[in-house]
């Protein structure tokens, strides 16, 4: 049984990553998956912040990396309010996962006296964009990473994430947002490229799931993520 656009329950929505899409930071990325469309940016300063430098001479200095994430006021319907006088509760969870999950890969004292900061900016919203943001966010990151010289390498995996859920009774992949907004599951997967949990977010939107369920989306997560992390390597560019 096909969902509403045509897709098997194991698929994702057609993805494309279009590299260097602004010149002004070391890394951009415009990413698309469906409709849900995501500008990731990576801006890269010398220095760390205050608390991050060493408390004594023999300590490493240790990088940093943070991200920051926004939905533009025209990336939905009705019109997004812009966030002027403070960050939203919803933003503020978000843009501490995206960071979360961009660290987890990074080897800091190699990253040395280093600052990365990951902007994340919906332009247009059709479900999945927190997972889309990290997926794009690590590229614009290995972009960055680039320009730094060191003899170490900086990043110890790769890091995607996507969406899974239950719809009509059934376990499917990457929802949008038709999907989500109906979804008796729903559950956002943050794993390594080589297979690791990173963060795991599920929620029982009616009746609780059980366990049996949990392993299904799971296996579903992984199978979307080791697909995703091909196009993050450059094996594909769409799937």
């Amino acid at each position: 049984m096909q969902r509403h656009d045509g897709r098997s329950d194991n698929q994702l929505r057609p993805i494309q990553v279009q590299l260097g899409y602004t010149t002004s930071a070391a890394g951009s990325v415009l990413i698309r998956c469906g409709e849900t469309l995501v500008l990731c940016t990576a801006s890269l300063e010398i220095g760390v912040p205050p608390w991050r430098k060493p408390k004594s001479e023999s300590d490493p200095i240790l990088g940093w990396v943070t991200a920051e994430y926004s939905m533009l006021p025209g990336s939905t319907k009705p019109r997004k309010q812009r966030d002027r006088a403070k960050v939203d509760g919803r933003t503020t969870e978000i843009q501490r996962l995206i960071g979360r999950s961009l660290r987890a890969v990074v080897d800091f004292k190699a990253l040395g006296a280093h600052t990365i900061t990951v902007d994340c900016d919906v332009l247009q919203a059709d479900g999945g964009t927190r997972t889309t943001s990290i997926t794009g966010g690590f590229i614009a990151l290995c972009q960055a990473i680039r320009q730094i010289q060191t003899s170490a390498p900086i990043l110890k995996d790769s890091v995607a994430a996507v969406s899974v859920g239950v719809v009509n009774g059934r376990p499917v992949l990457d929802l949008d947002y038709v999907e989500d907004s109906s979804a008796e599951v729903d559950m956002n997967i943050v794993m390594t490229g080589s297979g690791k949990f990173i963060e795991v977010q599920g929620t029982a939107e009616g009746e609780p799931f059980e366990q049996s369920m949990l392993n299904s989306l799971l296996d579903l997560g992984r199978h979307g993520i080791q697909q995703l992390t091909r196009v993050q390597l450059g094996e594909s560019r769409e799937v």
